[in-house]
């Protein structure tokens, strides 16, 4: 009988010792799967938009510009070639529709505020379109990188929202004072901001 008993208390024990340890495996798992959700999450959360830019006005200017959205602020970098060394302006335009030859389909500046030409964070005021100008090197080649909280990819807000606008490249330079486009130029390279 003692050691019957002795035997029952001892599984008793195995058992509950048991118990506990999937208990806690059990948690670490859940643990785990918790971290791992989020991180889902994190990375689902992120956005990516790739377009061609496209020559316009008889240039030959083309290139590469990539939107992508994350944690709230999106941005923008654009790859070109073709250009004339020097300065030259980018903005964002009203419209994706870059189907006439001089670009001009797509509109003037995105402006959803109605505030002012200028130049991006001007206390005087700036279009949500008003990217500012870059330089091409000697052989005509460029890149733009552009961040920003003040614009979405797909969400509600039309005063943030990309989606349905155009990406211009002008001949000139934005001199952030002519009112409404910054006397930039023609427009020598168009992409449209679709999904």
């Amino acid at each position: 009988m003692k050691h019957l008993k002795l035997i029952l208390l001892t599984f008793v024990f195995i058992a509950s010792y048991s118990c506990k340890e999937a208990k806690k495996e059990s948690k670490e798992v859940m643990e785990d799967k918790n971290v791992m959700e989020k991180e889902m999450i994190e990375v689902v959360g992120a956005k990516t938009l790739n377009f061609t830019l496209e020559p316009k006005s008889g240039s030959s200017v083309k290139g590469d510009v990539n939107f992508s959205e994350e944690n709230g602020t999106v941005t923008m970098k654009a790859t070109l070639v073709g250009l004339a060394p020097g300065e030259h302006a980018i903005h964002i335009h009203e419209k994706a529709d870059c189907s006439s030859a001089d670009g001009k389909s797509t509109g003037g500046h995105w402006n959803p505020t109605f505030s002012p030409h200028g130049k991006w964070g001007s206390t005087e005021g700036y279009h949500r379109g008003d990217i500012g100008n870059f330089t091409a090197d000697t052989d005509g080649n460029a890149s733009v990188e552009f961040s920003t909280d003040e614009w979405c990819l797909g969400c509600n807000d039309e005063t943030k929202n990309l989606l349905g606008k155009g990406v211009i490249v002008h001949e000139g330079i934005d001199d952030f004072i002519t009112q409404p486009t910054g006397d930039a130029g023609g427009r020598v390279s168009c992409a449209g901001i679709i999904e």
